[in-house]
């Protein structure tokens, strides 16, 4: 295995983008070479306040970022011959444009879950197809939570218990920061199709996943819950579907008996344990209200949308670039770099 560091870049310092470039920065196969964006407000400067080196996006964004005393180090087309892979972390359909200058400039790419699966042709977990991403070009980490239904439904797959699984997602309405110009309030809307999306983007990652989902939105900006119901291949006791579970890498578990009844008891949790941002990586399943009646399973778990797929945006660091070939040891790494817990406290 190369000793030489990955150059790695990250388009886009929003609130997926920056939560990269720390995990990039925290990994000791990987340099973070540069981020890139088009704001010249107090989002960039937080980069430089870290000493990230930045770049524009366009050539207007670096005259901006110039005029206002940021300390630009060039553009995105100058910044792509340094770098041999790019987190994008842009929004939608302005990913989906950069992708064929990420070719010309030979710099393999990552994706988001905003994106659509056509876009790369392959979709990324690290538990479930890490070694399939080998080598390749590009890939898309799925969305938060199509990333949390492969975790856990994957769980329950490799222990050869799943037969079929509904979910009911209750989605927060806007990221936080954008809480005072966007989302919805006092009221709950429900998805217009269904299945709602995130079922049939985590069959791109695993085809043969029975699976639907059920999607509404509702007041809130603390992360995401979601109650599913799972049909079991045979009877199988609590213990055997906690221990599953337990298998699986980044599923970490939640008690009311301890006091963690609700998406904002868990967030301070992860404040209180120093988090940075306050962010939760893993899943967080509640363990004391899981239930199984022979072939039935009922579960609920939270998804901190703003920080679950940053973990998985590493290891697609390294399958791509080839610098770790077991997806397990990759997990391991990030993991271990990042602070990636199986009981949140004991």
């Amino acid at each position: 295995m190369t000793t030489q560091k990955v150059r790695v870049a990250v388009n886009g310092y929003g609130v997926i983008g920056k939560r990269i470039a720390d995990a990039v920065v925290a990994q000791e196969d990987m340099e973070l070479v540069g981020v890139v964006d088009v704001v010249s407000d107090w989002r960039i400067k937080v980069a430089t306040e870290k000493r990230y080196p930045v770049f524009a996006a366009t050539v207007q964004a670096y005259n901006q970022m110039k005029a206002v005393g940021i300390n630009v180090a060039g553009t995105l087309d100058e910044l792509l011959a340094h770098v041999d892979i790019i987190a994008d972390a842009t929004p939608k359909k302005i990913a989906a444009a950069n992708l064929e200058k990420y070719r010309v400039a030979g710099v393999k790419s990552i994706f988001q879950g905003g994106e659509k699966h056509s876009l790369t042709g392959h979709s990324f977990v690290a538990q479930a197809n890490y070694e399939t991403a080998l080598g390749r070009d590009t890939t898309r980490v799925v969305s938060c939570n199509t990333t949390s239904i492969v975790r856990t439904l994957g769980a329950l797959k490799s222990a050869g218990l799943l037969k079929k699984a509904r979910g009911v997602l209750v989605r927060r309405a806007t990221d936080p920061w954008e809480s005072d110009h966007s989302g919805v309030m006092n009221t709950v809307v429900p998805e217009s199709h269904i299945p709602s999306h995130q079922g049939p983007d985590a069959q791109t990652v695993l085809p043969e996943l029975d699976v639907v989902t059920i999607a509404l939105v509702a007041s809130h900006t603390t992360s995401h819950l979601h109650a599913w119901t799972v049909e079991l291949t045979r009877p199988a006791t609590r213990q055997e579907i906690l221990d599953a579970f337990r298998a699986a890498p980044r599923i970490a578990f939640l008690r009311m008996s301890e006091g963690m009844v609700a998406l904002n008891t868990t967030l301070e949790l992860m404040a209180d344990l120093g988090r940075p941002r306050g962010d939760m990586w893993e899943v967080g399943l509640w363990e004391d209200n899981l239930a199984v009646s022979g072939t039935e399973l009922f579960y609920n778990y939270q998804v901190y949308n703003q920080a679950i797929v940053v973990p998985e945006t590493i290891d697609a660091v390294r399958a791509l670039t080839g610098i770790e070939k077991s997806g397990m040891k990759s997990i391991a790494k990030t993991d271990a770099a990042l602070g990636l817990v199986r009981e949140f406290v004991c």
